[in-house]
C-alpha cells in the first residue's frame, strides 16, 4: 500500500488529506467525508481505508475546511453547503490526476453522510456507504452545545438543512445506524433506506451509539462496507 499526502483547494481554502492506494496500475476511488467535530484521523475511517486497499481500491480521507490540518476557522466556515463543496472539489481534484480511475465510491459519517447524500446526484457514485446520517439539522444543532463548539449562533445559523428531497435519488446505498444512537435517531436511518432506490441495504447495530464505540459493531461496519464497495466498484475494474 502507498500513502500519499494530498493538498487541494476549495473556495480558496487549502485542504489536506491522505490517499491510500493499492499496488495496482489503476483502481477505483472511494472518498470519505467525516463528521461535524471529527477529522480525517477518525480510526474507523482509517480502518475502512486499509480494508478497501486490501481489496484493490483506493481511499482518500481529508479534513474539511476548518478541521484538522485544513485551512479555515471552524465556527465561521462550517455548513452543509461548504462541506458539499469540499467533497466535490476533492473528487474533481483526484479524478483529474492519474492517481485513480474506473469508478467512484463515497463514504460519510454523521454530517459527512448528509454531505454524501447531498452530492450524490452530481457525482453519480457507483456505491455509497453512510453511518448515522441526520435527515434534518435538528440533531446536529443539539450537538453544538458541546464544549468544542465556538461562535454558537453562527454555527446554528449555518447548519440548517433538510435533505429529504434528495433521498429518492439515492441508490447502491448501504446504511448503518445504531438503534441506541443518542444524537441521531435510528428512525433517520430507516427513513433514508425506505426512500432510497435499489440496490440498498440497512444494517441496524443493536445497542449501537452515534460514535460506534462497540468494537464488534466496528468490525461489522468495516467488513460489510469494504464488501459493498468491492461488489459495486471492482466489477467495473477487473484486474
Amino acid at each position: 500500500m502507498k500513502i500519499t499526502e494530498i493538498c487541494f483547494e476549495s473556495d480558496g481554502f487549502r485542504l489536506k488529506g491522505v490517499l491510500h492506494t493499492p499496488s495496482v496500475t489503476t483502481s477505483p476511488l472511494i472518498v470519505g467525508s467525516h463528521g461535524l467535530f471529527a477529522t480525517s484521523q477518525s480510526p474507523k475511517q482509517i480502518a475502512l481505508a486499509n480494508a478497501c486497499v486490501e481489496k484493490g481500491m483506493s481511499f482518500f480521507r481529508f479534513d474539511h475546511r476548518g478541521c484538522g490540518d485544513s485551512d479555515g476557522i471552524f465556527s465561521q466556515v462550517t455548513s452543509l453547503e461548504s462541506r458539499c463543496q469540499d467533497l466535490l472539489d476533492a473528487v474533481k481534484y483526484l479524478q483529474h490526476r492519474d492517481l485513480v480511475s474506473h469508478g467512484l465510491g463515497l463514504f460519510g459519517s454523521s454530517l459527512g453522510a448528509a454531505t454524501c447524500l447531498s452530492v450524490f446526484q452530481e457525482l453519480s457514485p457507483s456505491a455509497l456507504v453512510i453511518n448515522a446520517a441526520p435527515v434534518k439539522s435538528d440533531p446536529v444543532s443539539k450537538s453544538l452545545e458541546a464544549p468544542a463548539s465556538q461562535d454558537l449562533p453562527t454555527l446554528q445559523k449555518n447548519l440548517r438543512f433538510d435533505i429529504t428531497p434528495v433521498l429518492p435519488k439515492q441508490h447502491h446505498i448501504l446504511v448503518f445506524h445504531g438503534d441506541s444512537d443518542e444524537l441521531v435517531p435510528v428512525s433517520d436511518g430507516k427513513f433514508i433506506h425506505e426512500n432510497a432506490n435499489e440496490p440498498k441495504r440497512l444494517v441496524i447495530l443493536e445497542g449501537g451509539d452515534h460514535a460506534m464505540n462497540n468494537p464488534n459493531h466496528q468490525k461489522i461496519f468495516i467488513t460489510e462496507s469494504a464488501r459493498w464497495f468491492q461488489t459495486y466498484l471492482m466489477k467495473q475494474n477487473p484486474f
